[in-house]
Order: structure tokens, then sequence, then C-alpha cells
């Protein structure tokens, strides 16, 4: 998409992030009797400390129009990710900015960065009911099922793992 880049967040980002997060995961039905997610999920400082932040900022306006935090094997965000492997979490798109490839270009950056450190795939977790459009872009971008991965942090959330190999070499 134009007019979008994706960078490292910075401190500055981190308000805007904790609210389209939570925004997002809202909109999407996640947060229905969840069990403190919410506060997790708004907690950017924490996770800007184990991993990286990413945001996509339109380049027109500044605004923060998505985030989602990249992590490797074995921090604390890590929940799936074995040695090799990277992984990425709380994909999130502001309501009012999804439909403009925010997170198919989050998504990308999070594999680009992970193939230039050497990781030998990527790995995340979906919710089991998540939008068909979310799964879409997963797949597009060549994430497959891998039901090894799969798992529940509480009753009734249920996680598919994913996983993309990357080349080697």
């Amino acid at each position: 998409m134009s007019g979008l880049l994706v960078r490292r967040a910075d401190p500055g980002d981190f308000p805007a992030v904790a609210q389209l997060t939570v925004a997002a995961y809202e909109a999407d039905g996640q947060l229905k009797g969840e069990h403190g997610y919410g506060a997790v999920l708004a907690d950017v400082s924490t996770r800007a400390t184990s991993g990286e932040v990413l945001v996509a900022v339109d380049e027109a306006t500044g605004a923060v129009l998505g985030s989602v935090t990249f992590v490797l094997s074995g921090t604390p965000f890590a929940e799936l990710s074995g040695p090799g492997e990277a992984e990425f979490r709380m994909l999130a798109v502001d309501p009012a900015a999804q439909g403009r490839g925010v997170g198919a270009a989050l998504a990308q950056a999070c594999v680009d960065h992970a193939a230039e450190l050497g990781c030998a795939a990527v790995v995340i977790c979906v919710r089991a009911g998540m939008a068909v459009s979310a799964h879409r872009l997963y797949e597009r971008l060549g994430f497959v099922r891998c039901p090894e991965k799969d798992w529940a942090p509480a009753p009734g959330v249920d996680l598919l793992g994913l996983r993309l190999e990357l080349p080697r070499g």
C-alpha cells in the first residue's frame, strides 16, 4: 500500500498502539469474556522491552493505523516459537483503517525481519473464530496450519498454530 510506512514504534506511539489494539480486538469480538487480556494488549511498554513493536503509519497524516509485536523464541512474549523460529503476536489494525493493506504490510514486515535474522520459520496463532479475512491474509503469505502448535490459553479460547517456512541461505 502506498503512503504506508512500517517502522519500530517509539514511546510516543505507545498510547495510540494501546488504544487501537484494544479497539481492534473488541471490534473482532476477541475480548468477550476475556481474562485480563485487554490489559496485556494495552501494556505496550512491556511488550517493547521483550520484543519489537512495529507500527504502520499513514505517511500523509502520521496516524498510527496498526501494530504488531515481533518476538524471538525464548523471550517473555514468545508462545509458540521453538529454536530458530520467530513469531509475531497482537497484530491489530485500527477498525477505521481495515481493508487498506495495513495488516498485510505488518505481517510481511515481520516475515522479512525474521528472514534478515536468519530464522528458519515464522509461527503465529490465530483464534479459531477469527475473521475469514485474517485467515486469508496468512494463507496468501504462505502460512500453513500446524496443529501441533494449537493451544488454549484460557477456557473457550482456542488458538490455531500456523507456520511459514523461510528460505535458507
